[in-house]
């Protein structure tokens, strides 16, 4: 009688603890709120207000407003939370649900405060639906490639 040992490749992590990161998305989240309530005095109108102009080449200005500014910083999260998703760990289920809780409170307060009413803030909201769904598509995805089927 022999025993089989299957060893895992080097540096991989299967069902791991690792540590609890909120997801970061809550930072645009957290950003357009301050800045909706204190510098745009709850106006949504705030967020097409240009920073500055700078003249082309072309000919033609390029102007950056402070909703351009918001989105870029959330596309930044966006994809930090992609790459945070393929962590396949026990924690990756609690930062599902807090993403996906996230993206509840974006939803209500699109719905119900009126400083959310914004092109900006909608964007943003859609960006953590991109979070939870990647998020729970890349996990079941890696989640089955961990699992082999031997006869």
């Amino acid at each position: 009688m022999t025993d089989t040992v299957i060893l895992p490749p080097d540096g991989r992590r299967y069902g791991g603890g690792g540590r609890f990161i909120p997801p970061l998305l809550v930072i645009p989240f957290i950003l357009y709120n301050v800045l909706a309530l204190t510098l745009f005095g709850w106006q949504p109108q705030g967020w097409s207000t240009q920073l500055f102009t700078i003249p082309m080449v072309s000919g033609a200005a390029w102007s950056l407003t402070w909703g351009d500014v918001m989105l870029v910083v959330g596309l930044i999260c966006l994809f930090f939370e992609v790459v945070k998703s393929t962590n396949t760990g026990r924690t990756s289920v609690f930062e599902h649900m807090a993403s996906t809780a996230l993206f509840v409170v974006f939803l209500i307060e699109f719905l119900l405060f009126a400083p959310a009413a914004s092109s900006t803030f909608f964007i943003l909201m859609m960006m953590t639906l991109v979070d939870v769904v990647a998020g729970f598509t890349i996990s079941i995805t890696g989640a089955g490639r961990d699992v082999t089927m031997g006869n």
